[in-house]
């Protein structure tokens, strides 16, 4: 798994919108700023979203890859259990 895989803009997002709505956090998807992962909170949403189906589907799956390791890797951080999917 690349956790430093680049994730391409995707072209229904504003990135402007993850950053205004969360602030200067770090995200799982830094490119469209979605998925902050900067709380236990945020870490248990993001594994959450990110595993929905129709949320994954926006994504190439190299890219989901990338965006779950990031969140795996902050949970870890911020003592969130998370169980692998």
């Amino acid at each position: 798994m690349n956790k430093d895989s680049k994730i391409d803009q995707r072209d229904d997002v504003r990135a402007s919108e993850g950053e205004n709505k969360y602030g200067d956090v770090e995200f799982a998807d830094p490119t469209n700023k979605k998925y902050p992962v900067d709380t236990p909170e945020h870490v248990r949403a993001a594994w959450s979203y990110i595993n929905h189906k129709d949320n994954a589907a926006k994504y190439d799956a190299d890219e989901v890859e990338t965006i779950k390791g990031r969140i795996l890797k902050a949970a870890k951080k911020h003592g969130v259990d998370i169980q692998e999917e």
